[in-house]
């Protein structure tokens, strides 16, 4: 699976997540030619039974207009978006029917520069690859495919050639903690426009993968924070807590964490990017998994997040925008109905933890993110 992407300088708050998402991803296949540790999906190389058909997948495009305007932007993601012959069709389609439309394509051959021009003519306004690491054998050990690092480079490079805003998706383990910056590098170097680092939720093949512990991810976070100032917009998934950062960072400029890894990245940051030169490009948005976000599966099924498996209706059953407006536990995430540390936490809204991690943790969507370091200070 490639992760999605958004449409960069989207105002998201003037949205109201009461009424409708930010960002609908519907994954068009399962199928793939990746087998990525991490994936999400666990994708495999052909469609699964289920899939909507071409009729349901317009009908789908529809409902998502549906929300009214400001438009929610559709992500095709997958497994491979482009193993879907006809992907292109409905991206045109949704456009036609004024959605913004990004893609999120796999690194396989099926990514040829005629692929990349029909993108530009059917109105995509964003595409995501992924790189998982700064060097060819962290990032071709996590894809499973050698020599997939050397295709991705120039093929990032093309994306933005053809004048596409491109975001790269890096996530975080343990084996490329300390590759971090070198990434960053890459981002800055190719000319991509946004850096969307993924925080591991254990689902799918990645119930098997590296996650960090939640001091580290603290760490990451400031350095994420200092990496927002080299040109590229920064945003995180399932790293709410980033966005505390972001928060506290402005309140208190000089804040740093405790720990050995920020200083390894602040110092490799500025060694290979040099002193930071820019306003900060962090983007802290309070969606999250049910709020500003819905994900809609290879065969209808509607979830809170990619990776929140937490079922809540069939868009072959009930409309869209009646799942998203009106499902109970929806509405509770939305209301910030948190246990735990969440529940109390003064960046509640801002932040809200990973609701996708807290269910894989506990069974419980509205429950503690226990990737989150922070103590929230005494409330009432």
């Amino acid at each position: 699976m490639n992760h999605p992407v958004g449409i960069p300088g989207r105002r998201s708050h003037a949205l109201d997540f009461a009424e409708r998402p930010l960002l609908v991803f519907w994954e068009v296949t399962r199928s793939c030619l990746l087998a990525c540790h991490h994936c999400r999906a666990s994708a495999t190389p052909n469609a699964l039974p289920g899939q909507l058909d071409h009729d349901e997948g317009r009908r789908l495009i529809e409902q998502i207009a549906a929300f009214g305007k400001p438009s929610p932007i559709l992500v095709l993601t997958g497994g491979d978006c482009l193993l879907r012959p006809d992907v292109f069709e409905l991206a045109a389609y949704a456009r036609e029917l004024g959605l913004p439309v990004a893609m999120s394509p796999s690194v396989t051959p099926q990514l040829t520069p005629e692929a990349i021009g029909r993108m530009v003519d059917v109105g995509v306004s964003a595409v995501s690859l992924s790189l998982d690491g700064a060097v060819a054998a962290t990032h071709d050990g996590v894809r499973g495919i050698p020599g997939h690092f050397a295709q991705t480079i120039p093929a990032i490079r093309s994306l933005v050639d053809a004048g596409l805003k491109v975001q790269i998706n890096t996530t975080v383990m343990a084996r490329n903690l300390f590759e971090l910056a070198d990434v960053a590098g890459i981002v800055r170097d190719s000319g991509a426009h946004i850096w969307e680092v993924f925080f591991l939720v254990h689902v799918g093949r990645g119930e098997s993968t590296d996650a960090i512990s939640p001091q580290h991810h603290e760490e990451v976070s400031h350095f994420l924070a200092d990496a927002s100032s080299y040109g590229f917009v920064v945003r995180t998934v399932e790293g709410p807590f980033f966005r505390r950062v972001v928060a506290q960072r402005r309140e208190r400029p000089d804040l740093r964490p405790d720990g050995d890894v920020y200083p390894r990245l602040a110092a490799r940051l500025v060694e290979r990017l040099g002193p930071p030169g820019e306003a900060s490009k962090a983007r802290t948005a309070s969606t999250r998994d049910g709020k500003g976000i819905l994900f809609v599966a290879h065969d209808g099924e509607v979830y809170p997040a990619g990776f929140l498996p937490l079922g809540l209706g069939s868009v072959r059953d009930t409309p869209l925008a009646t799942i998203y407006r009106d499902h109970p536990v929806l509405r509770r995430i939305r209301a910030m109905e948190f246990g735990g540390r969440c529940g109390r936490c003064e960046y509640a809204d801002l932040c809200g933890g990973s609701r996708a991690r807290a269910f894989a943790a506990t069974g419980d969507p509205l429950g503690e993110d226990p990737a989150c370091a922070y103590e929230p200070a005494l409330v009432g």
